[in-house]
């Protein structure tokens, strides 16, 4: 079946205020009467949140980077098999905080195991489901890892690391105008998030 429904994609690096940005989009879009699902990368599900939690902790620290992408990418895999897929299916607005760009950025990119290698490495997870639009929420990531409060394991790579996951975001954004946009996520988060709904609001109409 094909899915019908509209996929918002929100990334950015650490700090950039994804969480924060969806809860509201989720809300404004809940007011209007639009049927949202908000959910995340890694996570969603209880395996893919299992996963999750190993990925980001301090036992995975010395994983192979490609140990790393294909954990992602089987999180991935039951994400959307389990809710990204059936709510795209039944009309749902679908809101996710990070998808396969952020496998590419991280690992394909910062991580060296190169983009295209990842993005092939995800095509069976996510089973042609692509978003209909994907917001990069860009910040100096000196100003995000200032802001960010987990402290995860990502959160503590280095600084040159976080500049090329930023750089990779910014070149898909270049690559792909047609599917992104770039939103300034050292505004306010209010303003953040109305710059972001402005953009959603038009693909809908456009729909």
């Amino acid at each position: 079946m094909a899915d019908r429904g509209f996929f918002l994609v929100l990334e950015g690096g650490e700090g950039s205020g994804k969480s924060t940005v969806a809860r509201a989009l989720a809300a404004s879009l809940i007011a209007s009467g639009r049927d949202v699902v908000s959910t995340r990368e890694p996570g969603g599900t209880p395996v893919a949140e299992a996963i999750r939690d190993l990925l980001l902790s301090d036992r995975f620290a010395q994983a192979n980077p490609w140990a790393e992408a294909l954990m992602f990418a089987a999180a991935r895999a039951d994400h959307v098999a389990a809710v990204i897929r059936p709510a795209l299916q039944r009309e749902a607005v679908v809101i996710c905080d990070r998808f396969v760009d952020s496998s590419v950025a991280y690992q394909g990119a910062a991580l060296g195991l190169g983009e295209s290698e990842v993005r092939r490495a995800n095509d069976a997870a996510v089973s042609g489901a692509e978003p209909n639009l994907t917001v990069v929420l860009d910040i100096d990531p000196t100003i995000g890892l200032a802001r960010a409060v987990g402290h995860n394991r990502m959160e503590a790579r280095t600084l040159d690391f976080h500049r090329q996951v930023r750089a990779a975001f910014l070149g898909f954004a270049r690559r792909w105008p047609q599917r992104y946009v770039v939103v300034d996520a050292s505004a306010p988060a209010p303003d953040v998030a109305a710059a972001v709904l402005r953009h959603v609001d038009l693909r809908l109409a456009s729909k």
